[in-house]
């Protein structure tokens, strides 16, 4: 059997470690006071470009997000957690690439949804949010 040299592209790693995640209650009170916002069914964003704020340890990746969904419409955690899970898994696996952002970007995803819906329709709200930040920067 020949075998076939393989020519593709190196894989990135898909993953979301804590450096890429927006926590702090400073960092994430600017970011609602000054972010710019919009909606896609089921979520509304807040996202801000801006300098790197020197308080924190951990901001050394250019691009943090923070997944919330409120106790509001979803009272059992148990929800909550699959919806933040299925949130994270679709950002995960298209997220924003260093390369794309120049300055720091902070980006909150919040589910503003009553409904549970399914992971491709999540997955489609986070593709769509990330390419409408990405052509207003």
């Amino acid at each position: 059997m020949d075998s076939v040299p393989n020519t593709a592209l190196p894989l990135r790693r898909a993953t979301l470690p804590k450096s890429e995640r927006l926590s702090g209650r400073d960092a994430v009170d600017a970011l609602f006071r000054g972010g710019a916002s919009g909606f896609v069914y089921p979520y509304r964003y807040i996202y801000s470009v801006g300098p790197q704020e020197s308080g924190s340890p951990g901001d050394t990746s250019p691009v943090r997000i923070l997944f919330s969904v409120p106790k509001r419409y979803h009272k059992r955690a148990n929800k909550r957690n699959l919806l933040k899970r299925r949130a994270r898994e679709a950002y995960r696996l298209q997220k924003l690439t260093p390369e794309a952002s120049a300055c720091p970007l902070k980006i909150a995803l919040i589910y503003s949804s009553k409904e549970i819906e399914n992971y491709a329709r999540i997955n489609n709200a986070i593709r769509k949010i990330i390419s409408e930040i990405q052509s207003r920067l």
